[in-house]
């Protein structure tokens, strides 16, 4: 009988053994194959937008002109093209050798198109990505030495062809559209910078590295001057303060970057962290935000601009939350103030015509009227606010 019951242990153990060895060796499969799918997947998307590279792009002194404001064709874009052209952003953008193909290479098929020009900042020089070289070694402690350098470049090289100068990490997210709405009130000449306002060690507060941030062409001077005359220093490198305490010295004034319902359009996680996220008390966040912290959706401003920690996948599933995703039927219920000195007539509006509703063109040179009723007459539908992985141990920087 023990003999009996000891070889049905044995097989027992043996056929729960095999099954947990065949759903480990399944799931590390399936894994593969998703990570294989994914990197098809990816190659696809870049091969796409290689595609069309060159009509976007004019390469030169390792910098990446913009030659079209990207937007859908039909679209009412009127609004977003004026303040293209008057609004002018310099997106550089900091990386590294080793994080072109795993990262800079998403930023350049994604958001960094509704830039002006763009530049990717490295410790090397690669002229057919392209990046800049600044001449410094790669790591956490090299963050602020290459963001000195990398805004020293841009002034130097670019001063003259871009009005705000943004700075953003190879894993952040930027809705520039949104970004020029929250400069279009300010002008270049005044001493200010914008990003995700923290409070500690600094009288103004700083803003956070990983959210990006973006200086007037002013505030860049005051910088780049700040250097040369010894007021700034490389003091530390937590890249983030260090650079709020150079604007304090140099009388550049950190800036309230939230919407007028004072929601924070600056965000240092990704958008679901920030939306069902309960963070402890005890995490340093609620301790450094410079403005009360607001937990689930009214976290987030319907024009966010900048969102960190964002993998390759989710780049380019922001950009079609951004300005691909809507749901039909709805007016925003967020209207935004127009820029000052900014206006645009409504495209289109409704009038009775023989005791019908029907829609009618208020653009130049159109007077035709649309029936509504007509499946095939497209309406112009209202540009999408901003979509809505781990949190940083610590908040320097990154």
């Amino acid at each position: 009988m023990k003999a009996l019951g000891s070889r049905f242990s044995f097989y027992t153990g043996f056929v729960v053994g095999t099954f947990t060895l065949y759903v480990f060796l399944r799931q590390l499969w399936f894994e593969r194959t998703v990570t294989e799918q994914q990197a098809i997947g990816f190659d696809k998307l870049h091969e796409h937008h290689l595609e069309g590279e060159k009509a976007s792009w004019k390469k030169e002194r390792s910098a990446l002109f913009n030659l079209n404001h990207p937007h859908h064709t039909g679209e009412d874009s009127r609004m977003a093209d004026e303040l293209y052209k008057k609004v002018r952003i310099l997106c550089w953008v900091m990386t590294g050798p080793s994080n072109l193909e795993k990262k800079a290479r998403h930023v350049k098929a994604t958001w960094s198109r509704h830039c002006n020009l763009v530049v990717f900042m490295s410790s090397v020089d690669d002229p057919d990505f392209p990046t800049v070289g600044l001449g410094t070694k790669e790591g956490r402690d090299q963050l602020y030495w290459k963001t000195i350098r990398a805004f020293h470049y841009a002034y130097e090289h670019h001063g003259h062809e871009a009005d705000w100068f943004l700075k953003a990490d190879d894993d952040t997210y930027v809705i520039v559209d949104n970004l020029r709405w929250v400069l279009a009130n300010h002008t270049p000449d005044e001493p200010i910078y914008f990003g995700r306002r923290f409070k500690p060690y600094t009288k103004q507060g700083y803003m956070s590295g990983g959210a990006g941030y973006v200086l007037s062409k002013e505030a860049l001077r005051r910088f780049v001057e700040g250097f040369k005359n010894k007021v700034c220093t490389h003091t530390t490198s937590v890249e983030d303060l260090a650079m709020g305490q150079c604007m304090e010295k140099v009388g550049v004034l950190a800036g309230d970057s939230r919407d007028t319902e004072h929601r924070e359009t600056f965000h240092p996680f990704v958008p679901e962290q920030h939306l069902t996220t309960k963070f402890p008390k005890s995490f340093w966040y609620w301790s450094y935000c410079y403005y009360p912290i607001s937990e689930g959706p009214n976290c987030c401003s319907d024009i966010s601009v900048s969102f960190h920690y964002v993998d390759a996948s989710h780049m380019y599933l922001l950009e079609y939350y951004t300005y691909h995703l809507r749901a039909f039927g709805y007016k925003y219920r967020y209207q935004p103030p127009e820029p000052l000195g900014y206006h645009m007539e409504p495209s289109s509006i409704w009038v009775s015509v023989e005791g019908k509703e029907q829609l009618v063109s208020q653009e130049k040179g159109q007077g035709e009227v649309k029936d509504p009723s007509r499946t095939d007459n497209k309406q112009e539908a209202d540009p999408p606010p901003a979509a809505d992985e781990g949190a940083p141990a610590a908040p320097s920087g990154k």
